[in-house]
């Protein structure tokens, strides 16, 4: 990719990138403001890089390389339609060479002329389990990106594509991770609660854990909850001697 310098050195630095996020968000942040550096040096003018991820059906501007690079990718939200939706629902890139004159998104590309941004590319990134992503790319001068700088782009998008999807990995990994940790405090809580219960009350486990439910549903509380309030009032010394839903 001679325009943006796609070779051993931007994939290093796309995988380095990943390396050094500390999440999906922190990396896409990261990702959206060097793809905006690498393309505004191609192109010689200053670029704006946005980027949305679209995930069951629902889709969020998730990064930009700046504030404005947000600012405009939301409106497109906003409107229900636009390049970037319209790239990701085809998996093929979608240019508007001059948002002032375009007549197939009229609404958000008058929107985004009158801030001054005239052309827009809009290149899609698969990722798995039926997500999609796009970078959104917005330029100050109509006519922008020719064929050359398309191609340019899409072959940048296709590593970024793979950083991408690294890092989701590596972010899906760490939610399981996560997620298994809670799962781990809210069972030993609620044993730990049961417990107390049953020292309490003189009961069997499972009426002790009756009792826990009972009081979680009249509270209106998660039945974790519930435990550790139980917990926490032993371990204020102000314990609750008969357990009362």
């Amino acid at each position: 990719m001679d325009e943006m310098g796609l070779n051993a050195s931007v994939v290093g630095q796309l995988q380095d990138l990943v390396i050094d996020s500390e999440d999906v968000g922190s990396f896409l942040e990261d990702l959206a403001v060097f793809t905006a550096s690498s393309v505004s040096a191609a192109r010689r003018q200053d670029v704006l890089c946005g980027i949305t991820l679209s995930r069951r059906r629902r889709s969020m501007t998730v990064a930009g390389s700046s504030h404005e690079a947000r600012l405009i990718d939301e409106v497109q939200q906003a409107y229900g339609d636009g390049p970037c939706l319209e790239a990701m629902r085809t998996r093929k890139s979608v240019l508007v060479s001059d948002t002032s004159t375009d007549s197939r998104w009229p609404e958000y590309c008058a929107t985004i002329a009158e801030r001054g941004h005239l052309a827009v590319l809009c290149v899609p990134l698969g990722l798995e389990e039926g997500a999609t992503a796009a970078i959104n790319l917005f330029a100050p001068q109509g006519d922008a990106f020719d064929e050359a700088s398309i191609r340019s782009c899409e072959q940048f998008a296709s590593q970024a594509e793979k950083a991408l999807r690294l890092a989701v990995r590596i972010g899906a990994r760490q939610q399981r991770a996560e997620d298994l940790e809670q799962a781990m405090r809210s069972r030993t809580a609620i044993d730990l609660a049961t417990g107390v219960i049953m020292g309490q009350n003189k009961c069997s486990q499972e009426e002790a854990f009756r009792i826990l439910t009972k009081a979680s549903n009249g509270r209106n509380q998660k039945l974790r909850d519930v435990a550790e309030s139980l917990l926490q009032s032993l371990t204020n010394e102000t314990p609750v001697l008969h357990f009362e839903p």
